[in-house]
C-alpha cells in the first residue's frame, strides 16, 4: 500500500494535506497529481474536499510536478499565477502554515518554501566503504531543511524544471530548479509537525500529532 493511502488517524495520509488546503480560500484549484497506473486512488475517500485529480505522474517527483504544471492550464491558470506544490507525504501541514507561506512570499519576484533551520549535529560518513564512521563534523550554521508547500509562479517554475531536465539534472525539489536559474527563493519558518513520512516509525508519530487538534 503506498504510504499516502495507508490510514493514520483514522485517515488516508493524503486526506490531511487536501482538508488543510480545501480550508484555505486563497486558492482557485487544487490539483491530485498521480500516477497513471494508480490502482489504490478513490476519490470517494475524499468526499467533500475541493479538488481535482490527473492521472499524469511521472517516474520522479520532478517529472510529476512538471506534468502537473502542464495540467494546471486546463482550469485557465497563466504563467504567471502562483502555484504551491506540497507533497502527500507530508500530512502535518495546516491552513496556518499555508497561509504563513503566501503571506511571506505573495510579493517577492521569485518566490519561496517553508523550511526549518537544522538544530542537530551533521556528520558526514568517512568513505571507506565499511560500517558507517564519522569522517568529519559539518557546520549547520546558515543551513535549513526544506519542506513543502514550495511557492512559486508556474511558468518560471516550468522552464526551471524543462532547463535542469534538458541538462540532466533529476532534482529533488521546487526550489533547486528554481536555483539552477540563478535565483534565490525565500525561506519561510516551517514546523515541525510538517515532517515528511518516510519510515516505518514515522506512521506512529504521525499518528500522534494528526490525533491532536491543531490551529486552522
Amino acid at each position: 500500500m503506498p504510504k499516502q493511502y495507508r490510514t493514520v488517524a483514522g485517515r488516508d495520509l493524503l486526506h490531511y494535506s487536501l482538508a488543510a488546503f480545501d480550508a484555505c480560500s486563497e486558492f482557485s484549484q487544487t490539483l491530485v497529481v498521480i500516477s497513471p497506473d494508480d490502482s489504490h486512488f478513490d476519490a470517494r475517500r475524499f468526499g467533500g474536499l475541493r479538488f481535482a485529480v490527473r492521472r499524469c505522474g511521472g517516474a520522479s517527483r520532478q517529472a510529476s510536478v512538471f506534468n502537473g504544471l502542464n495540467a494546471l492550464a486546463e482550469f485557465g491558470a497563466r504563467d504567471d499565477d502562483w502555484v504551491l506544490v506540497h507533497d502527500a507525504a507530508r500530512p502535518g501541514i495546516t491552513p496556518a502554515l499555508i497561509r504563513s507561506l503566501i503571506g511571506s512570499v505573495n510579493g517577492d519576484a521569485v518566490g519561496g518554501i517553508v523550511a526549518l533551520p537544522l538544530a542537530d549535529t551533521l556528520k558526514r560518513v568517512a568513505p571507506d566503504g565499511g560500517a558507517a564512521r564519522i569522517g568529519r563534523t559539518e557546520t549547520r550554521d546558515g543551513l535549513w531543511q526544506a519542506q513543502t508547500p514550495q511557492m512559486f509562479r508556474i511558468g518560471m517554475l516550468r522552464d526551471a524544471i524543462a532547463r535542469a531536465q534538458r541538462e540532466g539534472h533529476d532534482l529533488t525539489d521546487e526550489a533547486s530548479a528554481i536555483e539552477w536559474l540563478g535565483h534565490s527563493p525565500l525561506l519561510v519558518q516551517g514546523n515541525l509537525r510538517n515532517f515528511k513520512v518516510t519510515y516505518p516509525e514515522d506512521f506512529e508519530l504521525a499518528d500522534a500529532f494528526l490525533s491532536r487538534p491543531h490551529t486552522p
